[in-house]
Order: C-alpha cells, then structure tokens, then sequence
C-alpha cells in the first residue's frame, strides 16, 4: 500500500498535467487554483473556465481534486493564441484570467478519435482510424506489477481500443477487492459516502488513461455495469449521485484525446435502471464534453435506440451477427452509422457458452465484420489456476488470435483511407473494399480451390465504366498470415450487365483450405 501511495503521488506529475504558456493542439492545458477546504468542496463550489479563440469559446467544468485543489482541464482543437476566464460561487477562484498558445501537435498526436465517411472512423487530423479493439474490465484495479504487465503485453498488441469499467467488477474469475474504491468510506462495511468522491481512485484512473494515451491506444470508458450485484451498490446509486458521478468523470477526463464513452456493458443487466435513465446519461455526456468524443453503449440481450442523435456509433453485442455472411452489414442499413461488435464471445476454454470460441473462429468472425464493412472486438478467457483471465484483469495474452489480428490490421493499414464498403454480399464469398480500385473477397470457413476473377459492376457515380481497369492479385492466407502476390496484370472486361471480368478470363488458383482471402488492388497509371 506504501508503494500504491507512492505511486500516486507522482500521478499528476508523470502526465505533465499544469498550466503552462503553451500547450500542442489536443494537448491538455490545465487550471489549478487553491480554494476552500472547509464544507463539501465536491457540493458547495462551482467553478469553471470559458476558453476563447476569436469567434471560437469552449466551456469547460472544474473538479476538485482535494487538499484545496480545484482543476479545470482543456483539450484546445485549434492551433494559435487563447485566452481564458474562470467563473465560480467562490471569490477565491471567480475571475482568474490567463492566456496561452497551442503549438502543431506531436508527430504521434493525431488528435481524438471522430466519425469519418459515415461507417468509419478517422482522427482529428484526418489520419483513418481502423478499429481493432479488446476488452478488460478492469485491469486497471489489479495490483500494480498486473497492471504494468498488461500495459507491456498491449504495447507489444496489434490492439488500438481498450475497453474498461471505471467501477469495480465482482464476477466469477473476479472476486477480489479492488486496490481503491471511488468513493469516501468504509470499505469492509460497504458504508460509501457519495456526496464524497476518492480522488486517489480517479487520479489513478486518469494516470492509467494517459499511459494508454501513450500507446496509442484508445480508452473505451464503461461509465456503468450490472457486475456488482449490490455488492458495493454502485450499480443501484440514486439518479442525484448518477449524474453528479458522471459531471466528474467528464470534468476530469473529457480533455484526454484517447477517451471514448461507454455509457454502460449489458445496460438491460442492470435491474435497478430503467431505459430512461441510460437516454439521461447520454444527454448529460453529451451535453458536459465540450469535445463530443465518440459515445455509445453496450447491450446484453435488448438492443439500444443507437438511432438517438448523440450516439455516434452502434456498439453491439452479438456473435451471430458475424457468423454469416451479409448479417453485420444489416447493423449498418439500420442505424447509418459506424458498427462495432464490441463483443463477439471470446477465445478461451471456460464452460460458458460465451467464453469458448477457438482462435480460428475469432478470427473468423472479426474478418466477417471487417468484409461488411464493420469493425470488431476481442477477448480471451483461457482457464488460469491465478484467475487472471485477460478480459477481466489483463495480465498476459495467451491465445492465438492476436498474432492472426495483427496480420489483419496490416491488411486494414494497407486498405484505402475511406474505409471497407460491402459491396456484394450475394455471393457465397461476400466481397468488400472500394468500387474500382480494392477487393477483398473473404471465402472464411469454403475451401475452393480456383476463383474466377469477376467483380460486380460499380455503382452509378463510383464509375462510368471499369473497361480497360488493370489490377494486381495476391491470394492471401488469413490464419498463416502469408500473401502470395500472382503473376501479372489483370485488366477488365465488361462480362454482363453485372460484372466485369478478367480479359484473358484468368482464374486464380486457390489451395483448397479455409480462411482463404484475395486482395486486388488497382494498378495506378
């Protein structure tokens, strides 16, 4: 416990958190001004900050962060001189004004994470943003040498998004005390002051936030789940101590580029909220992230309205989706908006029936998803006489998807920055890409052993004709992550009034196995 107040301690410090005269764009510049001790600073101040930039003005909210410390965090999304001015209930911190200027970012500072092209995602900058996302509940409430682990084994994962609880999980698998608690209290009596915020427990939460900042790696935040049972009770707090928890979160953490909203896993688990309650949550993330980073949420067995306005993407539960193939690109049709399959079951050997997928059909599913135009996540439960299973507390990867994974999110970098379309699901091979310019045709569980080089005619405004078009072929080997180019150009011909085909009518010679792939790219004169 001395070596956890430690670590603590130097929190702030290791993410370079202060105000300053200059900060790089989607950088954090930080307010922090002594105020008063006395009361319930958490209920009796109020304190923000409007930043302005000519016509441009953010505001946002303060949090306290004990020992008399109130911090306002700004994330600037626009190079260039600022200024700002705090507003508060208390003299002490009212009226404080400063400026500062926004340097170009860093060469590994994108900026946040935004819809792009209506399915896909991109950052800030304009760099694609493709998805390739893993689950761990709560890694970051494990002990300290855990914890490092799992950041090792994700430095070293072809892995972009994380997503995590901010509460702690009481499951199987995961029975243990969390090393913080959020709230003042007694933790052996679960007697929790809620007017009183531990903020240890969120410094850490933030400090882990920004060393995946570091990676590049996206933090997926679960703001609720139903995995306490009435434990703790922080799955049954009253809709007062709901929304004054969420006002914190976002103060404390909306400035940090990497963060993404869940607002809960399994919403229709939790017994003790209604419906409505999860639409109000989104509307006040909604409302207090001045930066709108991307929100969702999760479900169980009943889907969510993802059609509401401030819900930028579909995260879904549902393996069956990608079981088959054109059933992901329905979740497209339905919402027009990204689709993610943040759960799809997970690889491991455990007896429930959602925790016991080969690595063979993870992968699978995950290559389904991305031919339709979607994007989908991992997990592993693997058996473990420590009961360290990665979806729950981190640790080690011990499964062999991620190596397969890797190879996909190389073929996912090499794609156009647009992003995968589904293009013909008809066929027993869906084919996906961009009309007239890159095919992945994806035969997964079919073993053939010859392709006939046809692809379908492109849509009205794609192109008037792809006569004369001229492409490269390479047969591609999903699971032993080989691409073998072939032999010359392949130039179109019109076939029918559908499709187009090689002029010299090639076919591609296939190895009669499954989890086969074919990559066509067009040939740039």
């Amino acid at each position: 416990m001395k070596k956890l107040k430690c670590f603590l301690a130097l929190a702030l410090l290791a993410t370079g958190l202060h105000a300053a005269n200059s900060v790089e764009q989607w950088g954090v510049f930080e307010i922090a001004l002594n105020g008063p001790m006395n009361g319930n600073p958490f209920l009796d101040v109020t304190f923000s900050a409007r930043f302005t930039q000519g016509t441009n003005s953010v505001v946002a909210n303060s949090f306290y962060d004990g020992d008399g410390i109130y911090r306002v965090r700004f994330m600037p999304e626009k190079t260039g001189p600022w200024i700002y001015k705090t507003t508060s209930n208390v003299r002490k911190l009212n009226g404080k004004r400063g400026e500062f200027t926004v340097t170009k970012p860093s060469s590994e500072n994108h900026g946040l994470v935004k819809v792009a092209n209506t399915y896909h995602f991109a950052y800030a900058d304009g760099t694609p943003y493709k998805q390739l996302g893993t689950t761990c509940y709560v890694w970051q409430l494990q002990d300290e040498a855990l914890q490092e682990l799992t950041l090792k084994t994700l430095a070293a994962s072809p892995f972009n998004k994380i997503r995590f609880c901010v509460f702690p999980k009481r499951y199987t698998w995961n029975t243990n005390e969390p090393i913080l608690y959020p709230f003042a209290g007694n933790p052996a009596a679960t007697n929790w002051d809620f007017t009183q915020f531990n903020v240890k427990y969120f410094q850490h939460l933030e400090q882990r936030v920004a060393d995946l900042q570091k990676l590049g790696i996206e933090a997926d935040i679960i703001l609720f789940h139903p995995y306490d049972e009435g434990h703790w009770g922080f799955d049954r707090m009253t809709a007062a101590v709901d929304d004054r928890y969420l006002k914190y979160v976002i103060a404390r953490l909306a400035a940090y580029r990497n963060v993404w909203w869940s607002l809960a896993n399994e919403y229709d688990f939790m017994k003790e909220k209604k419906e409505s309650d999860f639409v109000r949550f989104g509307e006040i993330v909604a409302h207090d992230d001045p930066y709108h980073h991307l929100l969702s949420i999760h479900n169980g067995q009943k889907f969510f309205n993802h059609t509401l306005p401030w819900i930028t993407h579909a995260s879904i539960q549902n393996g069956a989706a990608v079981e088959e193939v054109g059933r992901a690109e329905m979740y497209r049709d339905v919402y027009r908006k990204p689709v993610v399959f943040d759960e799809v079951k997970y690889e491991g050997d455990i007896a429930n029936r959602w925790g016991q997928l080969s690595a063979e059909e993870l992968v699978f599913r995950f290559w389904n998803a991305t031919i339709a135009g979607t994007y989908c996540g991992h997990g592993e439960t693997y058996k473990s006489d420590d009961q360290i299973l990665w979806w729950s507390k981190g640790g080690v990867l011990k499964g062999q998807s991620p190596a397969r994974l890797a190879f996909l999110k190389r073929v996912l970098d090499d794609a156009p920055a647009e992003g995968i379309e589904p293009i013909d699901k008809w066929q027993n091979s869906p084919i996906g890409g961009q009309p007239g310019k890159y095919y992945l045709i994806y035969f997964g569980k079919q073993m053939p052993t010859n392709w006939t080089f046809q692809i379908p005619k492109p849509p009205l405004g794609k192109l008037q004709s792809a006569d004369g078009l001229k492409f490269t072929v390479e047969v591609l080997d999903t699971w032993n992550m080989t691409v073998t180019p072939q032999d010359g150009v392949f130039t179109l011909k019109k076939k029918d009034g559908y499709s187009f085909a090689d002029k010299d009518g090639r076919s591609i010679t296939l190895p009669g196995k499954p989890y086969m792939a074919i990559r066509i790219k067009q040939v740039k004169e």
